[in-house]
């Protein structure tokens, strides 16, 4: 099946100068396109009864993370605007301290005992999703001098088995250190980059509770969300 090609210039390159590892772990010979194996085609897919969902990362049962809390909605669509109906969602960031609740962080920050940052949804009929989370703090990572990583939230979407994942970053509108972030920066088109911003939304935002942003993702085409692993 063909598809919309992608924009040249609308994904990063496997390779990025300004941003370190990719030159250690990127791939030095051209790719092999292998047809797919039943394995591919008829995988189990990635149902809610397999996976349940955890849509608030903010708030469980006797606990609630600290920091300030946010929404985040949009729709996941192919290159038409078609929505994609059951896409499995999964996100997962630092906390508001900027900090990671995994081992291998080790930044002077507050690990929040009741935030784990990780979550999972599934698109429904018209390709929505939404969770609810807390707003992450941004960090300091060892790329170059004195080099902050902006406030971002990963994401990595399935399709119908593991070998169909794509995997992306989303980031928030007037962040001072989006124009010096390497990864962020990786995109050269700027149309393209600015794809990755998620926007305020007062229809997502909920009264008394907490502000909303809304983040479309597009899977083909020339509008393509950029992603760290394009098709």
């Amino acid at each position: 099946m063909s598809y919309a090609p992608i924009a040249p210039g609308s994904q990063p390159p496997l390779d990025a100068p300004a941003y370190g590892s990719t030159h250690r772990r990127h791939p030095k010979q051209a790719p092999i396109r292998i047809a797919p194996t039943l394995t591919e085609l008829a995988a189990p897919r990635m149902t809610e009864a397999l996976y349940p969902s955890s849509a608030n990362l903010a708030k469980g049962p006797g606990w609630e993370a600290q920091g300030e809390r946010i929404i985040v909605a949009g729709r996941v669509l192919d290159e038409a605007g078609r929505p994609l109906r059951g896409a499995m969602v999964e996100v997962w960031q630092a906390n508001a301290a900027g900090r990671y609740n995994h081992e291998r962080d080790q930044h002077d920050a507050p690990l929040d005992p009741n935030f784990k940052g990780e979550g999972r949804v599934f698109t429904d009929a018209e390709g929505w999703y939404r969770y609810t989370t807390i707003r992450p703090g941004a960090y300091p990572w060892r790329n170059h001098h004195n080099a902050w990583r902006p406030v971002h939230i990963h994401y990595s979407l399935f399709g119908q088995g593991f070998a169909q994942r794509l995997i992306t970053q989303m980031y928030f509108p007037g962040d001072p250190l989006l124009p010096l972030d390497p990864i962020f920066n990786c995109v050269p088109d700027e149309a393209a980059r600015n794809r990755l911003i998620a926007r305020f939304d007062l229809d997502i935002t909920q009264p008394d509770y907490a502000l909303g942003y809304r983040f479309d993702i597009v899977l083909r085409g020339r509008q393509a969300t950029p992603m760290e692993n394009p098709a």
